[in-house]
């Protein structure tokens, strides 16, 4: 049988964390994405109301979510290595057609990763958004949850550009 590509299986095909001790530590940054496209209706309402619903304003609370998430990676998806994020950033953006674009930046010095901190990071953004709208409307998607961009270990990343105004 060939050997496995997957890294979070042993040679026995059980699952396991990986060993990163044998890595070299350097800055380890990516950059993940999640849309949220609200109806038309309630894009208007959100922006009328300078991104604030009953429960609070929206964008704000999104942005300290997606933070507290990405420092919290490793209790959520199994054999993440817990990391002392140094840096942690979410950006949030209405764009026209109802969509909201969230960007969550992570940066650490380590021997791992932090791709999946910065897609939870994201998700839980876009997670927050949702339940902050939800009283105006369960017509709400969440999609398009990418890796943008990671740098800092053996195969950096950078997602190819699309041409404007597909959907990807």
């Amino acid at each position: 049988m060939a050997a496995s590509k997957l890294t979070h299986l042993d040679p026995q095909h059980r699952p396991t964390m990986v060993d990163v001790g044998g890595k070299a530590v350097t800055l380890r940054e990516a950059t993940a994405e999640a849309c949220v496209i609200l109806p038309r209706a309630v894009a208007a309402e959100l922006r009328r109301s300078g991104h604030r619903t009953g429960k609070g304003p929206v964008f704000d609370t999104a942005i300290i979510a997606g933070v507290m998430a990405a420092k919290r990676t490793h209790e959520l998806i199994p054999f993440c290595h817990p990391l002392g994020l140094e840096h942690c950033t979410v950006q949030i953006e209405q764009r026209p057609g109802g969509q909201i674009q969230i960007r969550c930046r992570v940066a650490v010095h380590h021997r791992t990763g932090v791709e999946m901190e910065a897609l939870t990071g994201a998700s839980v953004a876009a997670l927050t958004v949702y339940d902050m709208c939800k009283a105006l409307s369960h017509d709400i998607e969440i999609s398009r949850v990418r890796l943008l961009a990671k740098s800092g270990g053996k195969r950096p990343y950078q997602r190819a550009a699309r041409r404007t105004g597909s959907r990807t």
